[in-house]
This record gives C-alpha cells, structure tokens and sequence, in this order.
C-alpha cells in the first residue's frame, strides 16, 4: 500500500492524500491551497495523477482547504463517487459555487488588469503581438455545481464499502458542522490495514458542537497539528476578552467591531457566544450584521441539523437561534445593504467573510474601518502565512486593500479561545486514548515547524514512530 501526501504536509492549507493499494486508488480530501501569489499556481498543478484513474473520493469535511478542489478534479475527468457526511453534503452546495463565484471574480479582475496594462504598454510602444494570455478561473460555478452530483451522504458511526478492497465509518470530529475522523480498512482478511485520518480535530467543550470522537487502534494515522505547539486560552479568558472588546469600542469610543469569521463555524460560534454574553448581562443588547451570504446558508443548515448539536446549544438558541438576545440581529443578503453597512459610524457588531479576510465582503468593511481609531477588528480563527489577516496579526501599520493604501488604526484582538482546532492539549489527549502502538504516525496539517516539533513531542511522551512527512512525499505502508 503506497500513501502520497499531496497537500497539509509542513503547512495547513491543501489537504490532500492519495492512497492506492490492491487496485484500488482513492484520495482522503481534496483541498485548495491558500494564501498568498504562489497558491495559484500550487492549485494549478495540484494533481500529480490522472483524476480519470481515482475509484471514489473520502472527503472529513467542507472547509475549502479539504474541499476546495473538487470541481477541478470532476472537471478533469473523475468519474467516481465522493463520500461524506450528510452535513457536509448540505454545506457543499453553498460553499463549491460560492468558491467557484470568487475564482471567476478574481480572473476576471486579472484580466481587465492585464487588458489595462496591455493598453498602456502598445500606447508607450506599439507592437500587435504583444499581450499576455487571459487568466483562466480555477474552477467555474457550473463545474462546482457538476461536482455536487457526485456527492454521497453518509452517516456517522454507519461502516460503508466504497470498493470491494475498502471499508470506512465516519466519525464525529467536533471541528465544524458535519467534520469527520475517518476509519479506514484497506484490504482483505489478514491482509487488512487500519489508516486513521483525523481530519481537523475540535477543541472539546466548545460552543455548538459536540466533543470529538475518542478512536483506540490504528496501524497507521495522521494526525492534524494546527496549534500542536501551543495551548489556547481558556473559554473563560476568551469570553472575558470578547466582552472587553465590544464595551470598549461600542460603549466607549462609540465605533464599530469588525468580526472577519469563517462562514461556516466561526460565524455560528459568534453569535451564540454573543447571546450568551447578553443572556448573562456581561454585554448590552447589540446590532450584529451578519454579511455573507454563505454565512447565513450555513447559520440555517446547522439549525437543520440540531441534532449534530451540544445540549448547552439547543438550550440557549432554541428555534429562534437567540434572536431575543440581540437588539437587532440582521442577515444581509443584498450588495447594496453591504454597502449601507461602511456608512454606519458606531454601534454595529458586522460579522462577515472570509475568516483570514483574503476574499469577500469583509475587504469592503476593513477598508472603512482599518483607518478608525475608535473602531475594532476581531480576529477569531487562526491566520495562515500569507494571508492579509496574518498581516493584521502580525502588526502591519498600512496595508494594500482593494488597491489603496491603508492605515492600520483600529485597535486588534485575537481571540485565540475559539479556534476550531484542538489546542496541544487536546491532541495529546485524544491521542492518548489510543490502546495500541500505531506502526507510524504522520503529523500533518501544520506549519513546518510545529508539524515537526509536534512529531518529536510524539516521540518523546509515546514513544511512537512519528514523523512530518514533506510536500509530495509517497511512502510504503507494509
């Protein structure tokens, strides 16, 4: 059996894994790299096979970094199924055309970019064959919505056979809606081998969602590493934090709080705490906008699946999903009313897309906000290398957005206390209910080094053969 890491190995974007044993090829998500110029072209050249030749597709989740590339893959010639949880399947029909909207915005901004510098050039110097080739999207909405039909829903804890040398159960990882641990028996009788992919890994005791799932026994597995070299703060500090932030600028300085969250999870996470914060009278009755349009499809499809959900959850949000909570608690769907919201100078929660502020309409709300001081910006989730939500970490003082220069005045939180991701505490605990040595463990799905120091933590405290293995890496599993 030959394992191939195509994606999320020593960085956490491109989640990706091509598995291929007794006749049998099939790929453990398919994900999009992201962040920063050269991800295109690491998107471009992503499939180091023939798609035609893959049997069937297992995906843990809908986050675009483990989703992201699966039109591309149906549009090259894949011919098989992808499984996954119902959950997931709900929000992939929002989130692939919604990917596939942005990659055909951005190559059409490239190339009314290019016809202008084109222009400019034949002006100063005039020559017929020059000019560059148009940028091609990635992917288009009608492909991404050819890629849904491919898609077939499973349940957690149901064990399944995508193929006569396969079997797999599914199992609740606690990350975001829908998100999978998955159990993988590869071969027959004796022959057989167990691969563990824990997807991504949810911080237990979370709002939302339950705890993830305890696994025992694995020959071989691969472990996520996000935050595998740090713990985040408590709940109790972050709600503490949260709580400072919103009386400060909206009580105080009388200015706005610009929340940039992922659509699907952080948004969700948001305003339950925000509920749960008025319900407590730690925070006064607030105006919240949430302006994505993704966000509010992902806020319905996760009250239709209330049963994926904690008790304290469907305490609190009950039918109305906390609306009595909020002095105003608004979903904006129209570009107009997005508009409308850079014209509101105080008082105003404005939760909104994307969570790492690469896309989306949360650009637009930065670019008003950025240069206040009586304003914040609240970052929630974590902040890959290249992304301009990483430079806002990182305490950049001007920025380019939307192509004008921008002052960074507003003041900045990061509320590390939400993460979706298991802290270092947490994966050393989940790994520690594990019965037996796995034959190898692959720490995957983190930055260079904490992928690697996380794997030496792995060596030291279990004695277990653990490596990072890097990009495009294949290995043979006995």
């Amino acid at each position: 059996m030959k394992l191939t890491f195509l994606g999320a190995a020593r960085e956490v974007t491109g989640s990706s894994y091509l598995v291929e044993a007794d006749g049998v090829r099939f790929l453990v998500d398919c994900g999009m790299f992201q962040g920063g110029r050269e991800t295109r072209a690491k998107n471009c050249r992503a499939f180091a096979f023939d798609p035609r030749s893959i049997d069937f597709v297992i995906l843990t989740h809908a986050h675009i970094d483990h989703s992201g590339l699966l039109p591309r893959l149906v549009a090259l010639g894949f011919k098989g199924t992808i499984y996954t949880t119902r959950a997931t399947c709900d929000l992939l029909a929002v989130m692939l055309p919604d990917s596939a909207h942005i990659q055909e915005k951005e190559a059409e901004y490239a190339n009314l970019n290019r016809f202008r510098q084109d222009m400019a050039r034949r002006r100063a110097c005039p020559d017929p064959t020059s000019g560059q080739r148009d940028t091609a999207p990635l992917y288009t909405v009608a492909q991404a919505q050819a890629s849904l039909k491919r898609l077939n829903p499973v349940d957690y804890d149901l064990e399944i056979a995508p193929h006569p040398q396969v079997r797999c159960t599914f199992r609740d990882a606690g990350h975001i809606l829908g998100s999978a641990i998955v159990e993988v028996w590869v071969g027959e009788g004796s022959r057989h081998r167990k691969i563990v992919f824990s997807g991504d890994l949810g911080q237990p005791a979370r709002p939302l969602l339950r705890d993830p799932t305890h696994i025992h026994d694995a020959d071989y597995l691969l472990v996520e590493s996000t935050y595998g070299d740090r713990d985040h703060k408590s709940m109790d500090a972050t709600q503490d934090e949260l709580v400072a932030a919103i009386t400060d600028t909206i009580e105080r300085k009388g200015g706005n709080v610009i929340i940039p969250a992922f659509a699907v999870g952080r948004t969700q996470d948001m305003l339950y705490l925000l509920a749960d914060l008025t319900r407590q009278a730690r925070i006064p009755k607030l105006s919240v906008f949430v302006d994505s349009p993704m966000a509010t499809a992902a806020t319905e499809i996760t009250y239709r699946h209330m049963e994926l959900l904690d008790a304290e959850t469907h305490a609190l949000m009950g039918r109305q999903g906390g609306a009595q909570y909020f002095r105003k608690l608004e979903f904006v769907e129209d570009v107009e009313e997005s508009k409308a919201l850079d014209r509101i100078k105080g008082g105003a929660v404005i939760i909104s897309a994307s969570g790492m502020c690469e896309a989306g309409r949360i650009k637009f709300h930065l670019r008003t906000n950025l240069p206040r001081r009586e304003s914040t910006v609240l970052i929630t989730g974590f902040q890959a290398a290249g992304t301009f939500g990483r430079r806002l970490v990182d305490g950049a003082k001007r920025v380019r957005l939307l192509g004008e220069d921008i002052p960074v005045r507003a003041d900045l939180y990061t509320l590390g206390g939400l993460s979706a991701h298991a802290d270092r505490t947490a994966l050393l605990a989940w790994l520690g209910h594990f019965r037996s040595k796995p034959r190898k463990v692959f720490v995957v799905h983190g930055e260079d080094a904490v992928a690697s120091g996380f794997a030496t933590d792995l060596q030291t405290r279990f004695g277990w053969d653990a490596t990072a293995p890097t990009p495009g890496l294949s290995v043979i599993l006995d």
